[in-house]
């Protein structure tokens, strides 16, 4: 793995670190940097000497969502095919955006499936498809002055891993992806969505420090008792409500509001679509602009 790769990995002591690699795109996810971090944690999972993992991000943020800038797309490779009409201009296919959707969060929960803890650390920002990764994670460690959110409960999107409701209960789930307001420290702290806050100068110390514990805890004694915290949330209907966050969040993303929300990328280019979109919130880069 070279140092311009996606996603990196390494073991130290311990611990399996994975880092997206994307600073300069605010670590946003596509193609390559989810296949990365699946590829990272089954690497993890693997390896004897690793007893904790702990996942973060290059740079100044953990991950700004998914890469939605139309200069950095490519296109979709299909997940599903089978025999089908030529579909129409504009046309919708839900079972292959279910697909090639499913997949992602299919990969975003390695971090649920793999049998040793795995710690998030949360710097700078973790938005939108971010939270669909990082609420995968055992636990959450998050910087003094980072924000966690899911903006495109505005328009454009639901979750699909959905672990907002099981992670923060009825009432703060409602708060939070009804209006996409974004979470600072103190707040994700109090509401039980993250474990640990630090300053941003020793978040990384902190973490690895936390993690290094780990290996003073049988490994099968750790896997047994993750898998049977996760039976719990499983028997409460996770993989029915990620199915159908999965799906909503297609249709939220074909609705004629969507669709005009998303032309505004090419009348009034990307930064200011979102400028609109969070400008009457004042939050996310809005806040910082005032």
């Amino acid at each position: 793995m070279t140092d311009d790769a996606p996603v990196l990995y390494e073991e130290r002591n311990s611990l399996g670190i994975i880092t997206l690699n994307r600073p300069e795109k605010m670590n946003t996810l596509n193609e390559d940097v989810i296949q990365g971090i699946a590829d990272a944690v089954d690497r993890a999972s693997a390896s004897a000497e690793v007893r904790s993992v702990i996942i973060r991000g290059a740079g100044r943020t953990f991950t700004a969502g998914y890469d939605l800038n139309p200069g950095e797309r490519r296109p979709r490779k299909p997940r599903f095919d089978a025999p089908h009409p030529e579909p129409r201009a504009g046309a919708w296919d839900p079972v292959r955006d279910y697909a090639f959707m499913g997949h992602n969060a299919e990969r975003f929960m390695k971090l649920w499936h793999c049998p040793k803890p795995v710690i998030a650390q949360v710097h700078g920002y973790a938005l939108g498809g971010g939270t669909d990764l990082v609420l995968c994670a055992d636990m959450i460690f998050m910087a003094e002055d980072a924000i966690i959110g899911y903006p495109p409960s505005r328009v454009y999107g639901t979750p699909t891993t959905m672990l907002w409701v099981y992670r923060l209960g009825l009432e703060h789930a409602k708060e939070f992806l009804l209006s996409g307001d974004e979470v600072n420290a103190e707040t994700a702290l109090r509401i039980g969505l993250v474990s640990k806050v630090f300053p941003a100068e020793r978040l990384a110390e902190e973490t690895e420090r936390y993690c290094e514990r780990f290996q003073h805890i049988p490994a099968n004694q750790l896997a047994l008792n993750k898998l049977l915290i996760n039976q719990a949330f499983e028997n409460m209907g996770l993989r029915t409500t990620q199915l159908l966050g999965t799906l909503f969040d297609g249709m939220t993303r074909h609705t004629e509001e969507a669709l005009q929300w998303r032309e505004s990328f090419q009348e009034i280019g990307f930064r200011q679509t979102i400028r609109r979109r969070d400008g009457p919130f004042g939050d996310y880069g809005e806040r910082e602009r005032e």
